[in-house]
C-alpha cells in the first residue's frame, strides 16, 4: 500500500538556459479556459482495460503475481489513524523512473499479443493524472522528460535531486498526515475476502488493524485506453479490489482519507480535491473511491463511497466547479500537440524532451543537449531514460509506429 507522491511546484533554479536548448520559440501550449471548449465535442475516452497486474513485496523485488493484492473490509467508524505510526517502513522518494511499467508491458507484449504499435503513450497514471488536471491547477508546476520511439512516446515524472530531498525530509506534521492515508488503508484492507473475526486476533493491534505499514509493497494494474484518437498504456497502484479480482477493473477500489466537513468553506475544498481523486480513478477504470473523513488528529468520523462516474455530477453547476471535458480535451491538445513536436523537430530516437508546465500560464517544450540527457540517466545504463535492455528490445522489435491526429481544432500554440 502506499499514498500517490504530492505535487512538487517547479523550481526555477533548476531551470537554466544555458543546459538547455529550446527548439523553437513558439514551442508553447497555452492555458485553458473554461470559455474554449464551450461547443464543443468532447473527445471519447474509453473504457480501460486491464492487460496484466504485478507486485512489489516488502523487498521492492517486483513479482508477477497477485501476493500483494488486498481485499476491501468495511474501516471502522473511530479508528484512530495515528497508530502504528513509529513502525512505518517509509519507501524512500526515487526518481520517477517507468522501469517496472516497461517490464510488465514487455511480459504482455511476449504473453498476451499486445502491440507497441497500436500504442501511442506509455505513462504511469500519476503523471496523466497532472496533465489531465492541469486546467485547475493553481499552485504546482511539474516537468516531464519524454521520448519518442516507434511511434510511442514515453513520459517519466522529472524530479530533481533537491526535490527528493525536500520530499525525503517533510515537515513532521505533514509526515503524520501522509500516514493518515496509509493507516486508513490497513483499517480498510485484509489479505482475504473476509476479515477475521476479533475471536481470532492474538496481537495487541487495535480491532480490525489490517497489518503494520510498508510502502514498498504495491499491487499494480496496467491498463489499456484511449483518448480520442490516441491509445495510452497507464500502470498505476491498486488499494484493493471487493470480494474477488477476474482479471478486470470492475473490482478495483481506491481508498482515501480527507478531514471532516464541518461547514461550506470544507464542502468547497473536498469538491476541489474531488477532482484528482476522481481523474486517478477514472484513468484506471476504477469502480469506487472510499472515503474515510477524519478529524485534524486523525480519528476516523465517517466512511462514505463514491462512485467514480457520478463525481462530475456532485460539483457540476457549483460556484467555481471543475468541468472533466475541460480536462480531456486539454489533454487531448496536450498530447497532439507534444506528439507534433517530437515527429517533426528531432528524428533521433535517444533524445530526450522536457515537458514544464506552470500553472495559469501553459507548457513549454525543450530538448535537452547532452550534459542535461547525462544527468536524467543519473549514471545508470540507461538510453536517456529508457532501461538499456528496453531500449534493446524497442530496436529488436521493428515495429511500425501508429498513426495519430496532430490537428484538434481549438488549440492554440
Amino acid at each position: 500500500m502506499s499514498k500517490r507522491p504530492r505535487s512538487a511546484s517547479a523550481d526555477d533554479k533548476e531551470k537554466s538556459p544555458s543546459k538547455s536548448r529550446r527548439v523553437d520559440t513558439s514551442q508553447r501550449l497555452t492555458y485553458p479556459y473554461p470559455s474554449s471548449v464551450q461547443g464543443k465535442t468532447p473527445p471519447p475516452f474509453q473504457k480501460p482495460m486491464a492487460i496484466i497486474s504485478f507486485s512489489y513485496d516488502p523487498s521492492r523485488t517486483l513479482k508477477f503475481d497477485d501476493s500483494s493484492m488486498r481485499y476491501f473490509v468495511d474501516p471502522p467508524i473511530g479508528a484512530q489513524l495515528s497508530y502504528g505510526y513509529d513502525r512505518w517502513i517509509r519507501r524512500p522518494e526515487e526518481k520517477g523512473r517507468i522501469d517496472g511499467l516497461l517490464k510488465a508491458f514487455s511480459r504482455a507484449k511476449a504473453g498476451r499479443g499486445v502491440s507497441l504499435a497500436d500504442v501511442a503513450v506509455v505513462s504511469w497514471r500519476g503523471v496523466m493524472t497532472k496533465i489531465l488536471t492541469a486546467p485547475y491547477e493553481d499552485r504546482d508546476g511539474w516537468e516531464l522528460n519524454v521520448m519518442y520511439v516507434n511511434g510511442t512516446m514515453y513520459f517519466e515524472e522529472h524530479v530533481s535531486d533537491k526535490k527528493l530531498e525536500d520530499k525525503n525530509n517533510i515537515e513532521p506534521r505533514h509526515r503524520i498526515q501522509m500516514y493518515y492515508g496509509y493507516a486508513f488503508e490497513s483499517y480498510g484492507t485484509s489479505d482475504t475476502p473476509r476479515r477475521p473475526p476479533a475471536s481470532s486476533q492474538i496481537s495487541d493491534d487495535p480491532p480490525c488493524w489490517g497489518g503494520d505499514v510498508d510502502t514498498n509493497v504495491q499491487w499494480c494494474s496496467v491498463v489499456r485506453t484511449k483518448l480520442g484518437n490516441t491509445r495510452l498504456l497507464i500502470g498505476g497502484e491498486v488499494d484493493c479490489i471487493r470480494d474477488r479480482y477476474d482479471g478486470n477493473t470492475e473490482s478495483f477500489v481506491e481508498l482515501k482519507t480527507s478531514l471532516t466537513i464541518r461547514g461550506a468553506q470544507d464542502d468547497a475544498r473536498f469538491e476541489k480535491k474531488l477532482l484528482k481523486f476522481y481523474f486517478q480513478s477514472f484513468l484506471l477504470g476504477v469502480p469506487e473511491i472510499i472515503v474515510g473523513f477524519r478529524t485534524q488528529p486523525g480519528q476516523v468520523r465517517e466512511v462514505q463511497s463514491f462512485k467514480t462516474s457520478e463525481i462530475p455530477r456532485l460539483v457540476r453547476g457549483k460556484p467555481g466547479a471543475w468541468d472533466p471535458l475541460l480536462c480531456l480535451d486539454w489533454g487531448q491538445q496536450f498530447l497532439s500537440f507534444l506528439r507534433q513536436i517530437v515527429e517533426e523537430t528531432d528524428g533521433k530516437a535517444e533524445t530526450v524532451w522536457r515537458v514544464n508546465f506552470v500553472p495559469k500560464d501553459g507548457v513549454s517544450v525543450v530538448k535537452l543537449e547532452d550534459n542535461l540527457v547525462k544527468e536524467v540517466m543519473g549514471k545508470e545504463d540507461r538510453v536517456g531514460f529508457l532501461p538499456r535492455w528496453y531500449w534493446e528490445e524497442l530496436l529488436a522489435s521493428k515495429e511500425a509506429a501508429p498513426v495519430l491526429a496532430v490537428s484538434v481544432p481549438g488549440w492554440k500554440i
